[in-house]
This record gives structure tokens, C-alpha cells and sequence, in this order.
């Protein structure tokens, strides 16, 4: 007889730690099931749950075309095709290194530089946050992370390293900004379980709310940090999605800057070219630390991801174009920056607000008065009409951990012009049904008040006298099955 699965793997391989249980995962999965297409399925499903940047990479593949040189498998490039394939040890190409080095202070508009010999390359940035999980805590540790957080965190930061996420709670009330009394209100909380808290860790700019992390705040946490002798990681993925002002801050100008007296060997970077650069295929993602244990270990452990030595060749040719970066950088801003206003001021037409954000390739848009109650049963309802009625994947806040119903992520850049009309078309006709349902029940409603008690005549059985039922609810007549809506 054979043996079961769960006797036959590990723990983790027949455990649900990667988290394809969460909504967040199954909208993709309605999505795969019927893919919208502008031409052959317009009736498909939309992917709106995707932060993937599709808006600039016209100006990649003109810059591909226009450089043959950078490619190991042209004629003009072939000549270095021998050293490329030859194998190539886990520190990487030195002129990778370099590049993306200054790219990074490139897109932090030149104010911080970073040192080649701390970046150390891993399988994008899940597998950053994987490498950096492993080198900074032991199962059962904890990260802190303010909420709403990107719902993938916890398959990066726990799947395999058994780290925990706890929740540092931040509401709309301030624009889910992060406080100094909620930080430590979840470290002393996390202290008084008995659990060791190992770092804090970030996204700046934020997703899903696209917002930057102001200087100040950034400043209070590296000095917590230091204080409490715990990491610092910040994830800045998007770091060059920041289309408006104000503009971004990284963690590295505020330790350099800000914070002399920072720990340095506390703080962390995790960055990757799979969203300001539109390129998620091609798997690159960075640690940067200021820790030498840190990075020793890391770019051990990246011999378990590393970046393909020929990507490497290419984009090392492509970062150092320092003048195509700078217009495809001021482009690509422009062409977000476009995008979201069209997309918000379309949502505004029906009424629906979002958060003001200025970065990211989403909006957190607003739906809580759309909502039957304010609980996360009725916002996962809501979300399944999004998904199999409007045909939109979404993301529901509750799969961000966000503790305030009704906010959903939805992606806008990674479609074309004509596919986000289409979107934007059908959540403007939800909203107006949605509307106009509800001034019917309203009206409905307001009927039967108007007509006051009613009086129902009822014969006595086996005479003629009647008797008198005064209901004090005209909607007290009806039946469970009823189909009639009942007026709220």
C-alpha cells in the first residue's frame, strides 16, 4: 500500500504556508479560468490584481533593437557568448554589480550613492525576501509590518523560514499612515506573548495604498530600530514608480543623513526591476545591506537563485546607458502619472474616491458604502460579485490584513488604453445599478411609512365577526422567501 503524501514530504511541502488560499490568489484564478481579450473574449475577466507595469516597455524593446551589442546572441554580440556561458560564481558579474549600483542612486535622484560590493543579486525579490527572512531570524521570530501590507509577504518572508508577520495596525483616519504609539503598541504587544521581534519591515512607496513613507517617519523608525536592536528592512520596489510629489526618500539618505547615530548594520534594502522597470520575467532581484555578515551570507545563499549570467550581460549594458535611464525614467513617471489620474477622475464620475497616492501602479480605491455591513464577510461578498458578475480580479483589503472593510486594491498599468476603459466602464455601471437599487429600496421604504399602520380584516372561523390585526410593520407580512428586498 503506498503511502500518503503527508508521510511521504516534509512539513512544508504539504503545508499551506505558500498562501494560494487567500482571496488574493483566487481572483487570479478567475481570471486564468477566462482571460479578457480586446478582441476575441471582451467578455472575460479583467486582471486588475496584477502590479505589473506594462505602460513603458516600448521604450525597453526600441533600446533592445537600437543595442544588438547587448545580447550574447547577435552577431555583434557573440564575441563575449564564450565568457557569458562559462560559469560565473555567486557575486556575479562585476560590471552587473556596478550598474545597478548607480542605477540605484540614479532613480533615488542622485542623493545617496551605493557601493557595488554590497549588492548581492537573488531570483527577484521574493527570493530577496527570502534570503534576507534566513539571514536575520530563526523560526518563531517576528517581523512587525504596518498594515495594509502586500499579502505575498507572507509566503516571502514565512513559507520556509517560519518567520512570523505581526500586524502594526494603521487606519484611514490618518491615510493608514505609520505612528510611533502603534509600532511600539505592537512590539510591547509581541514582547508580552513571549515573541522575539527581529525586525520591521516596510514598503516604500507602500502597496497597496501608493504612498510614499515621509522623511520623518523614516527617521523615527531607524532610531527605533537602534533603540530596540531589531532590523530594519525596506522594501523599495517602487522606488522609481513615484510619479508626483512629494518626492521619494530612501532609508539609505535617511541613515546617511538624518540618523547619525543609526545602526547602520541594522538596516536593509530590498529592490528588484520587476515593477519601476516593467521587467518580472527576468527575476532580478537585490539585497543591498549595510551588514557584512549580511551580505556574506546572503550571496551564499544566492547560489540557490541567481541570476542568469546573459541577463546580467544585457542589463548591465542597459543600466549604464545613464542617458536612455534618465528618459525612460521621467517617461515612465509621465505615463503613470497619466494613467492614474484617468483612472481615479473616472472612478470620481460615479462618485468613488480612492486615497491620494503619487506612486505604484494601483489605486486603493474606496468602497465601503457600497458595502451591506461593515464586516469582511461583507466585503469578500461585495468582491465575489467584483469578480464573477463585473468580471474585474480586485483585491480585497482583507487579504492586504487591512483591519477596515471595504478598500480594494485594483492595478491599472498593466493593461492597454483601450482594456482600462473597458474596466472602467464596467465598474461605473456596477456603481450606477448599485445606486439605483438602492433609491429604489429607499423609495420602497419611504411608501410604506408614509401610509401609516395597516389594518388587516380577518373572519372568525365559523362566524361572521371580524377581528382586527394591527401590524406595527407593514414588512412583518412577509415571508423568509419573500422576493421582496427588504428595506434596510
Amino acid at each position: 500500500m503506498a503511502a500518503n503524501s503527508g508521510e511521504l514530504l516534509s512539513r512544508i511541502a504539504t503545508g499551506d504556508g505558500h498562501g494560494e488560499n487567500s482571496s488574493y490568489f483566487d481572483g487570479w484564478k478567475a481570471y486564468d479560468m477566462n482571460p479578457f481579450d480586446l478582441h476575441h473574449n471582451r467578455d472575460g475577466v479583467i486582471q486588475m490584481g496584477l502590479a505589473e507595469n506594462q505602460l513603458s516597455l516600448d521604450l525597453l524593446e526600441e533600446w533592445s533593437l537600437n543595442h544588438p551589442e547587448a545580447s550574447i546572441c547577435t552577431a555583434q554580440g557573440a564575441s563575449q557568448f564564450r565568457r557569458i556561458a562559462n560559469f560565473q560564481d555567486y557575486h556575479g558579474l562585476p560590471e552587473f554589480r556596478e550598474a545597478m549600483a548607480k542605477f540605484m542612486g540614479q532613480v533615488r535622484g542622485g542623493k545617496v550613492t551605493f557601493d557595488a560590493d554590497r549588492v548581492v543579486m537573488c531570483g527577484g525579490a521574493t527570493g530577496a525576501q527570502d534570503t534576507l527572512a534566513f539571514c536575520l531570524a530563526d523560526p518563531g521570530d517576528a517581523y512587525l509590518v504596518p498594515t495594509p501590507y502586500y499579502p505575498a509577504f507572507d509566503r516571502d518572508c514565512c513559507w520556509r523560514s517560519g518567520v512570523k508577520l505581526l500586524p502594526i495596525e494603521c487606519h484611514s483616519s490618518n491615510g493608514f499612515a505609520l505612528t510611533r504609539e502603534a509600532l511600539v503598541s505592537a512590539y510591547d504587544g509581541a514582547r508580552s506573548q513571549g515573541i522575539r521581534v527581529k525586525g520591521i519591515l516596510i514598503t516604500n512607496p507602500s502597496n497597496p495604498l501608493g504612498t510614499i513613507m515621509g522623511r520623518a517617519t523614516l527617521a523615527m523608525l531607524a532610531e527605533f530600530a537602534t533603540e530596540r536592536r531589531v532590523h530594519l528592512i525596506s522594501d523599495e520596489i517602487y522606488a522609481g514608480s513615484v510619479f508626483a510629489k512629494p518626492d521619494f526618500v530612501s532609508i539609505a539618505e535617511v541613515v546617511e543623513r538624518d540618523v547619525p547615530g543609526c545602526d547602520r548594520d541594522l538596516v536593509h534594502i530590498a529592490y528588484s526591476l520587476s515593477k519601476d522597470f516593467g521587467l518580472p520575467g527576468f527575476r532580478v532581484g537585490i539585497i543591498y545591506s549595510y551588514n557584512d555578515a549580511v551580505v556574506a551570507c546572503a550571496r551564499k545563499m544566492s547560489s540557490f537563485g541567481l541570476v542568469s549570467s546573459q541577463t546580467q550581460y544585457f542589463l548591465a549594458k542597459m543600466l549604464s546607458d545613464h542617458e536612455f535611464m534618465a528618459r525612460f525614467l521621467a517617461e515612465s513617471k509621465r505615463r503613470l502619472a497619466a494613467r492614474h489620474d484617468r483612472f481615479t477622475s473616472g472612478l470620481r464620475e460615479v462618485g468613488i474616491g480612492c486615497l491620494h497616492g503619487n506612486a505604484g501602479l494601483f489605486s486603493w480605491m474606496d468602497l465601503r458604502g457600497m458595502l451591506r455591513e461593515k464586516t469582511p464577510e461583507a466585503e469578500l461578498e461585495l468582491w465575489r460579485v467584483i469578480i464573477h458578475k463585473v468580471k474585474l480580479n480586485v483585491s480585497p483589503g482583507t487579504s492586504f490584513h487591512c483591519d477596515e472593510p471595504g478598500w480594494f486594491r485594483v492595478c491599472h498599468a498593466n493593461m492597454d488604453d483601450a482594456t482600462m476603459e473597458v474596466a472602467l466602464d464596467r465598474i461605473r455601471c456596477f456603481v450606477r445599478k448599485h445606486h439605483h437599487q438602492q433609491q429604489q429600496q429607499k423609495a420602497k421604504a419611504k411608501l410604506w411609512a408614509a401610509r401609516g399602520p395597516l389594518h388587516l380584516s380577518l373572519p372568525r372561523r365559523g362566524g361572521a365577526a371580524a377581528s382586527h390585526l394591527a401590524l406595527s410593520s407593514p414588512l412583518a407580512l412577509l415571508s423568509p422567501q419573500s422576493p421582496m428586498v427588504h428595506a434596510s
